[in-house]
């Protein structure tokens, strides 16, 4: 695969004493174009940390092409700002390749999702690696296990015993809210509110995204598309029926998610089997918790009352939790459907699926986030050394995402089948999955291999 270039026309027309290559436009850079490649990964026109000079702001850095759209190019854009296109984003801004995100929320939307919180420890080191990691150490809660239970009655799994790791309880809202603030350090550019996203090219040389923003349509010519924009968003759909091969199971329930500003009911996550259905117990910080129940698939959250959920809940998880447990009214109350899901490839040509956009696993595992993370450190590999002039992680970058994807696809269906009540398996599946848990609790060998899984795969 080559890098298409192209020649100076291609770009802007800067003024006189201005850099013609990516986005960049300051006074006294050079204007002879470069193949970044020719410079190790750091594109021309990189500016140098401690030039205070400010960026040209990209919306208002366009030319427009014969459709009146207002062009700017890239070297890669990113659709979808939400933690994973964010993260991309520092970790090739850090490797001096220059990105753009486009979101169709608001920030404040975005900032205001409620969403799971359990980070594998190769994730925490990936935040740190891209220099988001200070509030996390301090405000996180790290975690050495987890407990299970069935007929009210719960074990602990010792992870960092049994792997030598741990993983860390820190909201997705504030791993979002800390990348949100490294690119509003770096310079970052971050586009909010784009519509009508579309993508072009991608199985070519020269790919491009047209939107509309601020009420201009608008086009971005890039070298790469990464869609990290979920399971509805476009950049899946613009990889051919022919190619795109999907898999698929949803489950008949869903989890009912109740958020209370009250203290946790245990230090460490409590994963509850029952006859009458599964439970969790977690938490966002000391004051926060985060409690689910399994309930149909067609439920309403409105039809549970808080008094209801609270006394749900006392039945399902052992005995000492349920006595200790301190209630509140819900501040969030809301239905997740739970499905497994996966699309292959991750890469059609130019287009580098991340995320949600290529998998979805049920949560039982805490895995969604992390797979997200985990395909970034791929991609952001690949991009590093395609700027450094070798091909080989671009072409190889689906085989290896997709690998640790069905592992964490595997794992996350095993511990929803173990935890969950199935009504059409009957009072034989229930005694199935608690004799599963009691094995589990009396065999170290079992209890490995979970927590290997759960305290996360190597990336």
């Amino acid at each position: 695969m080559q890098a298409a270039w192209g020649t100076p026309s291609r770009f802007r027309q800067a003024g006189p004493g201005h850099c013609r290559i990516g986005i960049l436009a300051l006074p006294g850079w050079s204007a002879r174009p470069l193949d970044p490649r020719q410079a190790g990964c750091r594109p021309a026109g990189r500016r140098d940390p401690d030039d205070r000079r400010e960026l040209i702001d990209i919306a208002n850095y366009y030319r427009q092409d014969r459709c009146g759209r207002m062009v700017v190019r890239i070297q890669v854009c990113i659709i979808g700002g939400g933690p994973s296109g964010l993260l991309l984003a520092q970790l090739l801004d850090l490797q001096g390749i220059e990105t753009v995100v486009l979101e169709r929320r608001s920030r404040a939307h975005v900032l205001g999702r409620i969403r799971a919180g359990v980070l594998e420890w190769g994730s925490v080191e990936l935040l740190r690696k891209a220099g988001v990691g200070d509030r996390m150490d301090a405000e996180g809660f790290a975690h050495e296990g987890i407990y299970l239970a069935a007929q009210n009655r719960g074990f602990r799994i010792d992870f960092n015993a049994l792997t030598g790791h741990r993983v860390m309880v820190y909201g997705q809202t504030e791993v979002t809210r800390d990348l949100y603030d490294a690119r509003d350090r770096a310079g970052g550019r971050v586009l909010h509110g784009v519509e009508g996203v579309a993508l072009h090219g991608v199985d070519g040389s020269d790919p491009h995204v047209t939107f509309t923003h601020d009420g201009t349509e608008k086009r971005i010519d890039c070298d790469f598309i990464a869609g990290c924009d979920g399971f509805h968003g476009p950049s899946r759909r613009a990889i051919p029926a022919s190619v795109l091969r999907e898999f698929e199971r949803v489950y008949p329930f869903g989890w009912l998610g109740v958020l209370s500003e009250t203290p946790p009911v245990a230090d460490e996550l409590i994963y509850a089997n029952h006859a009458r259905g599964f439970a969790l117990c977690s938490m966002r910080n000391a004051n926060l918790s985060r409690y689910y129940l399994q309930v149909p698939a067609d439920e309403t959250a409105g039809t549970w009352s808080d008094d209801a959920f609270w006394d749900e809940l006392r039945r399902r998880i052992p005995g000492d939790a349920a006595e200790t447990l301190v209630t509140g009214p819900a501040i969030e109350k809301s239905i997740a459907p739970l499905r497994s899901y996966v699309a292959e490839p991750m890469r059609w040509g130019r287009l580098l699926l991340v995320g949600d956009a290529a998998h979805i696993v049920p949560p039982t595992g805490a895995k969604g986030l992390n797979l997200a993370f985990s395909d970034v450190h791929y991609l952001h590999e690949a991009l590093t050394r395609y700027y450094l002039g070798d091909d080989a992680g671009i072409e190889g970058y689906s085989g290896r995402a997709l690998a640790r994807v069905w592992k964490a696809e595997r794992f996350s269906w095993s511990m929803t089948t173990m935890l969950h009540r199935f009504a059409d398996q009957g009072s034989f599946g229930q005694r199935i999955q608690e004799a599963e848990l009691a094995y589990l609790e009396g065999s170290a060998a079992a209890q490995t291999a979970l927590a290997e899984n759960y305290v996360g795969l190597p990336f």
